[in-house]
């Protein structure tokens, strides 16, 4: 079982009729997914996809991204997963810039697969999986190319570290279109011959109740959705007995958040550290040997390390590189290691513990911001002289993003411009979570000699 689709295959002859998707009072087993999606990628063959292309897939959570992508796989291609929540023109560089040949919606799925089988390429485990888009320091996004090997390693590694057995419920409430949804809470419980349970959306109440109603033993989230979910009222009414573990990601959680849910909830939490360009975890807070306030230690078979301050990490589940950026590429992987961006320390147990980015980076609630792709969008508007966006603290999502502006002169048409009027700009060319949710006004922005924008000195609003 060397490459995804062989996963779920092998799971439709041992357990064919046995459960391993739920989602909205609906079940799916592995041989119907499995069955569905030779249907799918039956229709991509007719359609002109051939080994090595790439299918772009626009679709939110739902049963249909995973008979597109196990579709896609077994068709030879490379699935690329764009963020619903994308405005027209960044869905329209992702598309262009992976050079998809086909964009996969809810309207295709709607139609019905009905081609004739056709015979299906045997594919290799260093086959493109995935190109899975990430936004870079130069504000815009790069896609991660991720292999059949990637997916599978980490996947395993999952399950090794969190001893996940054939009894266990992942629920998903984290967006498909991200890694760790796709390795965690879908193909871990499916290369541990368990099941998943998958929403929509998030939404703590609705959440809760699936919890209860499933059995659920685990689920993945960011910080912010523990916090929410820690000042839930009546959380206690509904019956999380089954629930044994809770992974958390992609930013750091406060400790009195961590401590606060393990009491009220009676879970633990396994607490990782990785990037899409390491396809998901690369470290992990071990359940029998935790030391708050890490990130853990590396994975088996992976190797972490810390180089003038930063943490480095080399392994099995690195990505190839960025997809048709050979320059964005020898700058992340350097002599043989993938430079996170991210500073940090390590003890002398080989526990790492981050201690702050490399990058300018936001991280809102765990989707990652990166303030020049903002400041490109406001220096579009004729009224913007000087913009610089920045992470400001913020009690839900950890960081909020802010901008500071310098406004044209008024004989150019700066001052008729109010703070509403860029952020209604913003939202017209931004997803949500990117976009600024304070413009600040100042007549000038503090500069070195050289003319660079010196972020730190613009202070809190």
């Amino acid at each position: 079982m060397n490459l995804i689709h062989d996963v779920l295959r092998a799971q439709a002859r041992a357990t064919p009729d046995r459960a391993f998707l739920l989602f909205e009072g609906r079940e799916f087993s592995c041989r119907e997914l499995d069955e569905r999606s030779d249907r799918v990628a039956a229709r991509l063959v007719h359609r002109g996809v051939r080994p090595g292309d790439n299918v772009a897939v626009l679709l939110d959570n739902r049963p249909e991204f995973l008979l597109a992508w196990f579709g896609i796989l077994k068709a030879g291609a490379a699935l690329v997963p764009i963020n619903p929540a994308l405005k027209p023109p960044e869905i329209d560089f992702i598309r262009t810039d992976s050079e998809s040949r086909l964009l996969l919606t809810a309207q295709e799925f709607d139609a019905g697969f009905e081609d004739p089988p056709v015979p299906l390429p045997a594919g290799a485990p260093a086959d493109t999986a995935a190109i899975v888009y990430t936004s870079g320091t130069t504000g815009k996004p790069k896609g991660a190319v991720l292999t059949h090997d990637n997916y599978l390693w980490d996947a395993r590694a999952i399950v090794d570290c969190a001893r996940m057995t054939a009894d266990d419920r992942f629920l998903c409430i984290l967006p498909l279109f991200h890694v760790n949804a796709q390795v965690v809470t879908t193909l871990a419980p499916l290369v541990a011959g368990g099941s998943m349970v998958l929403m929509r959306r998030f939404s703590p109440l609705e959440m809760l109740q699936t919890l209860a109603q499933t059995g659920a033993t685990a689920f993945s989230g960011v910080p912010t959705i523990y916090g929410i979910l820690l000042n839930t009222p009546g959380a206690e009414r509904y019956d999380l007995s089954r629930l044994r573990f809770c992974v958390c990601g992609a930013a750091p959680m406060p400790r009195e958040i961590f401590e606060a849910f393990e009491a009220r909830f009676k879970a633990r939490i396994l607490e990782g550290y990785g990037l899409t360009e390491s396809t998901c975890a690369s470290s992990i807070n071990p359940l029998d040997r935790r030391k708050l306030g890490s990130i853990g230690r590396a994975l088996p078979g992976q190797e972490m390390a810390i180089e003038d301050g930063e943490i480095v990490i080399r392994g099995p589940n690195i990505m190839r590189g960025y997809y048709k950026n050979p320059t964005a590429t020898a700058e992340t992987l350097r002599g043989g290691w993938l430079h996170t961006g991210d500073l940090g320390r390590v003890d002398e147990e080989g526990y790492y513990y981050i201690i702050g980015r490399k990058k300018e980076m936001i991280n809102r609630g765990g989707e990652k911001v990166y303030p020049k792709e903002v400041e490109e969008v406001l220096y579009t508007h004729p009224a913007v002289a000087e913009a610089a966006v920045v992470g400001v603290p913020d009690a839900k999502y950890g960081e909020e993003v802010a901008a500071y502006v310098v406004r044209k002169a008024a004989a150019a048409g700066g001052a008729a411009a109010t703070a509403e009027d860029l952020l209604a700009f913003c939202r017209e060319r931004l997803a949500d979570y990117k976009g600024p949710k304070r413009i600040l006004f100042r007549d000038s922005l503090p500069k070195t000699a050289t003319g660079k924008i010196q972020k730190h000195l613009l202070g809190l609003p």
